[in-house]
């Protein structure tokens, strides 16, 4: 009886502290170089919080949207072991702004790294991030908050109809917000042709490849 009172309570603790952002579901991390947008070819430490609700149909993370699939983990902890290896810090996911980022981005600072999230700006915007990745989704648009601070917009294109998204999001975004276009993986084949024909065209933009994912790394 005793043992089962303890859970209860350790559950509701912990549950608090995640609250707080000072335990974060954390799927995994690991070090890496930055396959995608404006800071390709990087070396950074890579951050993947579980927890989503955006529901992508062509996400290849969707073991990451279910947060209790993934073990609380203390938010400095997590600081530590990501400054072991670079001061570029990558916080994606999942949705990292489903939680409160503002822990884990002053314990990040405190070590001295750069922080870098990666987003789909459907939730209000917390931590203090030194490049902002947009990468809005036609299922839960961005707040506008996000979009006035993104350094970058990311726009995945499955099909033709993506490319009018893309203009729609860009319209959202400040002026010297960088704008990048990327293929979904299963269709790079299908729309890499069109895509070049649209950035000749429209030269604001620019292409974006998961080159991690040619080089066969995570």
């Amino acid at each position: 009886m005793l043992k089962c009172i303890f859970a209860s309570y350790m559950h509701k603790e912990t549950q608090e502290l995640v609250n707080k952002g000072e335990m974060l579901p954390l799927m995994e991390e690991f070090y890496t170089i930055q396959g995608e947008g404006y800071y390709k070819g990087t070396a950074a430490y890579f951050i993947r919080i579980g927890g989503c609700d955006v529901g992508c149909h062509w996400c290849d993370v969707k073991e990451s949207w279910d947060a209790n699939l993934h073990p609380p983990t203390l938010t400095s902890e997590i600081a530590i072991n990501a400054t072991k290896y670079s001061d570029t810090v990558v916080v994606t996911g999942g949705e990292p702004l489903m939680w409160d980022m503002n822990p884990l981005t002053l314990a990040l600072k405190l070590r001295g790294a750069k922080t870098h999230i990666e987003t789909s700006g459907a939730y209000k915007l917390s931590g203090e991030w030194d490049w902002i990745c947009l990468s809005p989704k036609k299922t839960k648009l961005p707040t506008q908050e996000v979009c006035d601070v993104a350094h970058e917009l990311k726009v995945i294109i499955y099909n033709k109809h993506d490319f009018q998204f893309a203009e729609e999001q860009a319209a959202r975004v400040g002026k010297d917000c960088i704008l990048f276009i990327q293929p979904e993986w299963s269709k790079k084949d299908e729309m890499i042709p069109l895509m070049v024909d649209y950035v000749m065209a429209n030269p604001k933009w620019k292409m974006s490849l998961q080159t991690h994912k040619y080089m066969n790394i995570p």
